[in-house]
């Protein structure tokens, strides 16, 4: 379980997230939804450890990983994949996996789970990162971050600028991880896919929680959807 308490960050002195606290369980989907601006990149940039928060804390399986840098709180299980299909443009999609695999115990095997769950990178995995479309290059960063064998996954904004039929594959692979046992912190713009796959959602706004409940794993998911496009009216 993932927990963030009472978390305040920002950037110098502006503060853009105050006094935030969401709780994701160890399994399935909890969804993360506001205009932008409200402060939801910031608040997982805060969790994966990029920046320091001002208050609060963020605890993972019972332990406090406020003070820890990126790489221990990956160590630890947590995965993230922020906002725009970011990978190494130069190198082709096998050496980004294999990057992220060398020195694991299971590296070509975790390599070739990654191209079981998105098989249109199998025929692209000589081809640069840097020549791949935008929801090729988020399958691959998506791939890399599951070849650290996480047990929570953080994903910011993953169908943000890509082609409807990528947006279908990336969505079915965010379910079945969920539906494996993976935990999934997701941010996301497309609010029917978000409600509708979460169990639990916040929506912030103003870099603070303003409304929270039961997503449509749980309900009906129009009437969640309802919900959270009252909520998010200014």
């Amino acid at each position: 379980m993932l927990e963030i308490i009472d978390l305040s960050v920002g950037y110098g002195r502006t503060e853009v997230v105050h006094g935030t606290s969401i709780v994701v369980p160890s399994s399935g989907v909890v969804a993360m939804m506001g205009h932008n601006g409200a402060g939801k990149s910031t608040l997982l940039r805060a969790t994966i450890g990029l920046l320091p928060p001002t208050r609060g804390s963020v605890i993972f399986e019972g332990e406090e990983l406020t003070g820890l840098r990126p790489s221990d709180r990956v160590s630890r299980g947590l995965a993230y994949v922020p906002q725009g299909q970011q990978s190494f443009g130069q190198l082709t999609v096998d050496e980004n996996l294999q990057l992220i695999a060398d020195g694991r115990r299971r590296g070509r095997q975790l390599i070739d789970e990654a191209f079981d769950l998105f098989p249109a990178l199998v025929r692209l995995r000589s081809r640069r990162a840097g020549l791949l479309s935008g929801g090729q290059r988020q399958q691959l960063a998506i791939a890399r971050a599951l070849i650290t064998s996480p047990k929570m996954l953080i994903l910011d904004e993953p169908t943000e600028g890509i082609q409807p039929s990528v947006v279908e594959e990336i969505e079915e692979t965010i379910l079945r991880l969920s539906g494996a046992g993976l935990g999934v912190l997701l941010v996301e713009q497309h609010i029917g896919f978000a409600v509708g796959a979460a169990e639990t959602y916040y929506v912030l706004e103003r870099g603070m929680v303003t409304r929270s409940g039961s997503g449509g794993a749980v309900r009906d998911t129009a009437t969640v959807e309802a919900e959270v496009r009252g909520a998010m009216v200014i």
